[in-house]
């Protein structure tokens, strides 16, 4: 249990001891869904290890929303939860990963005994609400070319892979935007020499 302490160390012994005896961990394979849309919150994940994407759904387009990194927390299932409201966004790991899951009904409890556990959820709204400022940013006055160029720097930092293994269909998804779209401004970046395509990947020549 010492991963647990090591993530959660700024909370009181006696609730990282009642975390111990209620919580779970569980390794999740790389591509898993593990929160969709409609769905009812049950537990709360917090990443011990491994990379999460959290994305909303518009009919057949995807828009990445962010990701849950090593000792981050998914505030929206915590918002959900606390009013036993059904999940608006979607999850899966991105990598294999680690996570302990937080029991809901126990979580409500503690956050009225131990206070403390209101500064992990607090940072992650402070945090998770100026990324989504920066993707409205981003998606409202960036061009798409730059968009694009920085989603794959981002993409690189967080996987720590150049080149990255991605689909032209898949960053589509986290854009909301097409395919083919994507495909043209690609070629752009490389022409610029950018990025350099490969087979399966795609390499950042300028990192």
């Amino acid at each position: 249990m010492n991963e647990i302490r090591q993530s959660l160390h700024f909370l009181s012994e006696d609730l990282l001891q009642k975390i111990e005896d209620t919580a779970s961990i569980k390794d999740i394979p790389k591509n898993t869904e593990i929160l969709r849309e409609g769905q009812f919150v049950k537990v709360i994940p917090i990443v011990l290890s491994g990379l999460i994407k959290v994305f909303s759904r518009f009919k057949e387009k995807e828009l990445l929303l962010y990701y849950i990194r090593p000792n981050e927390g998914c505030i929206m299932s915590f918002a959900a939860s606390l009013k036993n409201n059904p999940s608006k966004i979607h999850a899966i790991t991105e990598e294999n990963t680690r996570v302990l899951l937080l029991p809901v009904d126990k979580v409500n409890g503690w956050i009225q005994q131990f206070p403390s556990i209101n500064t992990l959820f607090y940072e992650q709204y402070n945090l998770r609400y100026s990324e989504l400022l920066d993707t409205i940013s981003h998606v409202i006055f960036d061009k798409l070319d730059q968009r694009l160029y920085n989603y794959l720097i981002e993409k690189s930092k967080l996987t720590k892979q150049n080149p990255i293994k991605i689909s032209h269909r898949q960053i589509a998804n986290e854009l909301g935007t097409a395919r083919e779209v994507i495909s043209r401004v690609m070629k752009k970046l490389e022409i610029e020499r950018k990025v350099q395509q490969h087979t399966n990947s795609i390499e950042i020549k300028e990192l």
